[in-house]
C-alpha cells in the first residue's frame, strides 16, 4: 500500500462490554464500586507493610509491590471505561491509546515475574528455612523486583513500538473494552504476521516462562509440605501457598487464554475474559491475601484501631 495515500487515524472507538444503552448505567455503577474497593483493598496492604515493622520481610515486600502494580493495572483502563460507559461516543485518542497499551503492558509483564519472585521466596522459606535469611537478603529481593520491572517495561516497549508504527487508515473501531494489542492489530492496513509472531514469542518468554518458574517452585514446595503438613508450620505454609496459587491461577489462566491463541480475532467472549484479568483479579487479590493471612489481618486491624485509641 502506498503510505502517501494512508489517512492516519487520530482516535479509536471502543465497543465496550455491551451495546445496550439501558445497561450502561448499571455497568458503570458495578465497575465504579469494584474500582473503589480495589483501590482501598490494595492500598490497605501497602499501608500495612509500611506501618507494621513485623511485615518488613521479603514475602510482604513482594506483596506490597504486587498491590501497587494492581492499583496501577486497574487504573490504566477502568477510569476510561467508566467515562465511556456514560459517553455517547466511546472514543480514545490515538496517543491516549498508545499510553494505555504501554502502561498496561508494563504492569502485566511486571506482575508475571513478581508472582514468580513470590513463588521463589516461598520455595526458599519452606524448602530451605535455615538458609532463608542468607539467601533472601535485601539485595537479592531488591534485584528480583528491579528485574521484574525491567522485563515488564522492555516487553511493553517492544509491543508498543511495533504496533503503533503500523499504518492505520480505518476503520477505527476496536472490538474490545480497552486498547489492547490483538484487537488493535485487526485495524492495521498492512500485513501483521510479524507482529503476531512477536506477540507469541514474547508471551512465551514473559508469561509462559514465569509460569514455568512458578510451577517448578511449587513442585518443590508441595513435596516439602507433604512431610510437614501435620505440624502447625506446615499448615501455615500450606495456607500461604494456597493464597498465592489462587492468584496465579486466576491471572495466568485468563492471560494465556487471551494472548496465546493462534488467531488475533477478538470476540465478545474475549472481552469478558479481559474483565477477569484486568478488573476481577486486582479486586480479589487483597482479599485472597489478607483474609488467609493472620499476620496481615492483625496488622490491618491494628492500623484501623489506632485512630480510635488516640481519641
Amino acid at each position: 500500500m502506498d503510505q502517501r495515500n494512508v489517512t492516519k487515524v487520530s482516535e479509536f472507538i471502543l465497543l465496550g462490554l455491551s451495546d445496550v444503552p439501558e445497561l450502561q448505567l448499571l455497568i458503570f455503577i458495578v465497575f465504579l464500586i469494584i474500582y473503589i474497593i480495589t483501590l482501598l483493598g490494595n492500598s490497605s496492604i501497602i499501608c500495612a507493610y509500611i506501618l507494621s515493622t513485623k511485615l518488613h520481610t521479603p514475602m510482604y515486600f513482594f506483596l506490597a509491590h504486587f498491590s501497587f502494580l494492581d492499583i496501577c493495572y486497574i487504573s490504566v483502563n477502568v477510569p476510561k471505561m467508566l467515562a465511556n460507559f456514560l459517553a455517547e461516543h466511546k472514543t480514545i485518542s490515538f496517543y491516549g491509546c498508545v499510553v494505555q497499551v504501554y502502561a498496561f503492558g508494563v504492569c502485566g509483564g511486571t506482575e508475571c515475574y513478581v508472582l514468580a519472585a513470590m513463588a521463589y521466596d516461598r520455595y526458599v522459606a519452606i524448602c530451605h528455612p535455615l538458609l532463608y535469611s542468607v539467601i533472601m537478603k535485601r539485595t537479592v529481593y531488591n534485584r528480583l523486583m528491579v528485574g521484574s520491572y525491567l522485563i515488564g517495561s522492555t516487553n511493553s516497549l517492544i509491543h508498543t513500538v511495533i504496533t503503533f508504527t503500523l499504518p492505520f487508515c480505518g476503520p477505527n473501531t476496536i472490538n474490545h473494552i480497552f486498547c489492547d494489542i490483538p484487537p488493535i492489530l485487526q485495524l492495521a492496513c498492512t500485513d501483521i504476521r510479524i507482529n503476531q509472531i512477536v506477540i507469541f514469542v514474547t508471551s512465551v518468554c514473559v508469561v509462559v516462562l514465569s509460569f514455568i518458574l512458578i510451577v517448578i517452585s511449587y513442585a518443590y514446595i508441595i513435596a516439602a509440605i507433604i512431610g510437614l503438613y501435620s505440624t502447625s508450620g506446615g499448615k501455615k505454609a500450606f495456607s500461604t501457598c494456597t493464597s498465592h496459587f489462587t492468584v496465579v491461577t486466576i491471572f495466568y489462566g485468563s492471560v494465556m487464554f487471551m494472548y496465546l491463541k493462534p488467531e488475533s480475532n477478538v470476540s465478545s467472549q474475549d472481552r469478558l475474559v479481559a474483565v477477569l484479568y484486568t478488573v476481577i483479579a486486582p479486586l480479589l487479590n487483597p482479599f485472597i491475601y489478607s483474609l488467609r493471612n493472620n499476620d496481615m489481618k492483625r496488622a490491618l486491624i491494628k492500623i484501623y484501631k489506632k485512630p480510635k485509641l488516640s481519641r
